[in-house]
């Protein structure tokens, strides 16, 4: 069984130290849904929203989530990002916004809690958005879809 490597030997939470781990290209792939009333989903798709564009202030809170991710997880190591990717597919048969978010970077360690902060905050901002005219929804199936890069290599769902 692997070990959690955010703990030293005596049991203490520690910064995990890649300075001696080699750069390679890392992709983190991410997504999650928010299920609402229907009214809330044809309010965002047609952009009736007294709040404005709600899809796009999403986009731009994920992005910057991804950005921030390491000022919010303790244990994060703060990175150069070379590309965050919000994207949105909408389901009027169940009445949701489905997010995916991918994050790539040069680096020696991985993107994947900044894909996943991203989706989290992408969905969080929908909800604040739209919990004026719906405050039942809920957000489901966030979650790692595909890693890549570094020395545990490739994984996908």
């Amino acid at each position: 069984m692997a070990e959690l490597t955010h703990f030293n030997p005596a049991g203490e939470a520690h910064m995990v130290d890649v300075g001696g781990k080699a750069v390679t290209q890392r992709l983190a792939v991410a997504e999650g849904t928010i299920s609402m009333l229907p009214v809330t989903l044809q309010l965002i798709e047609q952009g009736g929203h007294k709040k404005g564009d709600v899809l796009g202030i999403a986009r731009i809170a994920g992005i910057m989530a991804a950005k921030k991710t390491a000022d919010l997880i303790p244990l994060c190591h703060p990175l150069a990002l070379t590309k965050v990717s919000v994207e949105f597919q909408t389901c009027t048969e169940n009445s949701s916004v489905y997010c995916r978010v991918e994050v790539a970077t040069n680096g020696q360690t991985g993107v994947e809690m900044e894909a996943l902060t991203a989706v989290q905050v992408v969905l969080l901002t929908i909800y604040d958005m739209c919990k004026a005219v719906d405050r039942g929804m809920t957000m489901t199936d966030i979650r790692l879809v595909e890693k890549a890069g570094g020395k545990s290599g490739h994984w996908r769902r």
